[in-house]
C-alpha cells in the first residue's frame, strides 16, 4: 500500500477548465471520500488517478513515484466501477481470478488470492455460481473481490453502491466499512454523491466544488466547522439554514441583529472592526428547539414531515424565497399553520461573511 500525492493537478478539455489547483496528500491506510454536486469533477479526478483520463497539469505521485505518464495497468491501482461489469459466463471464482491469469500468476498464487478475498467478503459459498445466480449486493462484492486479489497499492471506488436499492445500499455500505477494518493498511479513494456513505465511511472527506477543493477534513470537522457556506449547506440533511443579519456586538461572544429584527448570540469570537459587518447566521435544523423566551426565528409552519424519531418543520418562505427548516425530536402533531418560536445554543451557531466562516479568516 502507498501514499498518494496530488500537486497543482488540473484538467481541461480544450479551453474548458474542469479542475484546477488540486492539492491533496492521501496517507497510507486512509479511506478518502470525494463528494460534491453533479458535474463538480469527482469522477474525473478519480479517473485521472487511475490513468483513464490524462492529467492536463500538475503531478500525481503514488508511493513517491511520478505517475503522470504511467499506463493504468502499471500504476498499482484497482478500480471498482458503478456497474459490476462481471463476465456472465464465468463463475465467481473465475471472475475474481481472471486478472491474475492474464498477469501470468501460478495456479497456487491465484487459488490463495481468490480464497483470501472470498473469505474477507463472505463469498466462499458462492465461488462456483454464475453472476446471474447472485443478488445485486453479492455481485458488487465479487467486483470488489476482483480488486482485492490484485493486492493493489490504491483501491478506487466510483459510486459502487448507486445501482443498488436502498436496503442493499445500507448492507453493502456496512460491508465496505468492515472490509476497511480488515484491511487497515489499504489506501482507498471512494467517490459518492451520498452524504451518508461519505460521513460513515471516510477517514477524511474531500468536498469538490467550482472546479477545485472547497474543504478537506474528517466528517465531524466538516459538519461542526465548515469553512464556507457551500460546505455548510452541502454537508448535513436538511441543509443548514442561513439567516442574514449584522454584527452589533463583538468579543468572545458575537451579537447579531437579524434582518427579521430578532437577535442572536453566537459563540464565535470577533474583533472591534467587525462591528456592523454584514453576515449570514448559520444554524442546522437539528440544532433548533422550541422556546418561550427570546427566539432567533419565528414563523408559520407550512409543511410538516413526521418521520417518527423526528419531525421536520418547513416554514413559509420569506420575501427573498428562503425557507427555514427545523428538525425537532419526536412526534410533533398539529403544528401545521401554527406560529412557532425557535432558538439554538450559541455554540451551535455559525457566522459567514462573503461566504466564508469567520472562524477561518
Amino acid at each position: 500500500m502507498a501514499d498518494l500525492k496530488l500537486t497543482d493537478v488540473a484538467k481541461a478539455y480544450g479551453g474548458v477548465k474542469v479542475l484546477s489547483n488540486i492539492n491533496l496528500d492521501i496517507r497510507k491506510g486512509e479511506l478518502i471520500v470525494f463528494v460534491g454536486p453533479s458535474g463538480c469533477g469527482k469522477s474525473t479526478l478519480l479517473r485521472m488517478i487511475a490513468g483513464l483520463e490524462k492529467i492536463s497539469g500538475g503531478t500525481l505521485e503514488i508511493g513517491g513515484e511520478l505517475m503522470n505518464d504511467v499506463p493504468p495497468a502499471q500504476r498499482g491501482i484497482a478500480m471498482v466501477f458503478q456497474s459490476y461489469a462481471l463476465y456472465p459466463h464465468m463463475t465467481v471464482r473465475d471472475n475474481m481470478a481472471f486478472a491474475l491469469k492474464i498477469a501470468g500468476k501460478s495456479k497456487a498464487e491465484i487459488d490463495t488470492a481468490v480464497a483470501r478475498a472470498a473469505d474477507i467478503l463472505q463469498l466462499t459459498p458462492y465461488l462456483d455460481r454464475l453472476p446471474k445466480a447472485l443478488s445485486g449486493g453479492q455481485r458488487q462484492r465479487v467486483a470488489i473481490g476482483r480488486a482485492i486479489v490484485r493486492d493493489p497499492k490504491v483501491y478506487l471506488f466510483d459510486e459502487p453502491l448507486s445501482n443498488l436499492d436502498a436496503a442493499l445500499r445500507v448492507a453493502t455500505r456496512i460491508e465496505i466499512a468492515q472490509l476497511k477494518e480488515q484491511m487497515p493498511d489499504s489506501t482507498m479513494i471512494y467517490v459518492t454523491h451520498d452524504q451518508v456513505e461519505a460521513m460513515t465511511l471516510a477517514s477524511r472527506i474531500v468536498v469538490l466544488a467550482g472546479g477545485g477543493i472547497s474543504q478537506v477534513g474528517t466528517p465531524m470537522e466538516l459538519y461542526q466547522k465548515p469553512q464556507n457556506e457551500f460546505v455548510a449547506q452541502f454537508i448535513g440533511s436538511p441543509a443548514m439554514n442561513l439567516l442574514p443579519g449584522e454584527i452589533i456586538g463583538t468579543g468572545g461572544m458575537t451579537r447579531v441583529r437579524l434582518d427579521s429584527g430578532l437577535e442572536a448570540v453566537a459563540a464565535i469570537p470577533t474583533r472591534d472592526g467587525d462591528m456592523g459587518l454584514k453576515v449570514n447566521l448559520g444554524v442546522r435544523p437539528e440544532d433548533l428547539r422550541e422556546t418561550e423566551g427570546d427566539p432567533l426565528f419565528t414563523g408559520t409552519v407550512d409543511i410538516t414531515e413526521a418521520l417518527g424519531e423526528v419531525t421536520l418543520l418547513y416554514f413559509e418562505k420569506d420575501e427573498a424565497g428562503r425557507q427555514m427548516v427545523a428538525k425537532l425530536p419526536g412526534i410533533r402533531s398539529g403544528l401545521r399553520h401554527s406560529a412557532v418560536l425557535l432558538t439554538a445554543a450559541p455554540e451551535a451557531l455559525h457566522l459567514f461573511h462573503d461566504g466564508v466562516s469567520l472562524l477561518y479568516r
